[in-house]
């Protein structure tokens, strides 16, 4: 191993066959992070500033709108500027950095979805009891522990990875530093190192994925028993937007890292999806639709400057 040279930067190849294809897709994926960012800026300003949105459920949503930000931001601007002409290299630090804040915040994510399916099995469930249940000290406990076990989760799973040596080629055929491109290129044997990492990944997906679904079956046999028309339509309407939301961030996971030989072309396709197009539709999906964020984004914002129709 003395006689290899130790890899202190990677060259990232981009998305798999988009040659010709850089300034379309400039153009489409700057307007998605635009969008991901106004929109979840405007949702934390919505919540912050309005003291009806001091709720457990507006409080997970703050917590997703700043996951969001994050998650976007790992891997669009490095993506951008590959796609824009400028260098393709990234330092080994730096490839060690976006791989974690990458499983960081996106296991933080699937942590929070299930903490919100639980918010919203309560609040049906036992609306009462709602009030006492989730309380400040539980949802302060909650939305810490989402934090610190994305962290730890991240952590084994960047150790894994770069415990490895790495001494010879260093071109990552994708757009960002994940754990299928970057194995590939180490010296070493990574089959332990693949197998503990994807069955990490896809076991904690499947579990929190088993958790929501248990959840929302539960919700839906108390919405059945609702007797108001208005109340069963109201309640159908916030969690089936909670379970579009949940199926565009656990669909792409469970495809791409439960596969054993997944096509290039539809693990960047999927990520994309993932990175950039769910992160621009939560803020839709979850709030910029609902009276109340609207109410509160007219306080801050003169209705000649930011208009928000009241549907």
């Amino acid at each position: 191993m003395r006689n290899h040279t130790w890899v202190t930067e990677f060259i990232l190849l981009g998305i798999p066959e988009t040659q010709g294809l850089e300034g379309p897709l400039l153009c489409l994926f700057s307007a998605l992070y635009l969008c991901t960012l106004l929109g979840n800026v405007l949702i934390l300003t919505a919540i912050i500033s309005s003291p009806r949105l001091h709720t457990p459920m507006y409080f997970f949503l703050g917590n997703l709108s700043i996951f969001d930000l994050g998650f976007s931001s790992t891997t669009a601007p490095k993506m951008l500027c590959y796609l824009s002409g400028q260098t393709q290299d990234i330092s080994f630090q730096g490839c060690v950095a976006q791989l974690f804040f990458y499983h960081f915040l996106g296991c933080t994510e699937c942590f929070l979805y299930t903490v919100m399916a639980c918010d919203r099995f309560v609040a049906i469930c036992f609306p009462l009891r709602y009030t006492v249940i989730m309380n400040h000290r539980v949802c302060s406990a909650l939305a810490t522990g989402t934090w610190l076990g994305g962290c730890v989760h991240a952590t084994i799973l960047t150790s894994l990875t770069f415990q490895l040596p790495y001494c010879g080629p260093n071109q990552v055929g994708y757009y960002f530093c994940d754990i299928p491109a970057v194995l590939p290129l180490a010296c070493a044997g990574t089959s332990q190192a693949q197998r503990v990492g994807f069955t990490n990944v896809g076991l904690l997906s499947v579990i929190c994925f088993s958790l929501i679904l248990a959840s929302y079956t539960r919700i839906g046999i108390s919405i059945s028993k609702i007797h108001s028309k208005e109340g069963k339509q109201r309640a159908f309407s916030t969690c089936s937007a909670h379970l579009v939301a949940i199926l565009c961030v656990y669909g792409p996971i469970i495809i791409i890292y439960l596969q054993r030989n997944p096509s290039p072309l539809l693990g960047a396709i999927i990520q994309i999806l993932n990175n950039l197009v769910t992160p621009t539709l939560n803020p839709l999906i979850y709030s910029l639709r609902n009276k109340d964020v609207k109410s509160a984004l007219k306080n801050v914002f003169p209705e000649r400057c930011f208009p928000l129709e009241n549907k």
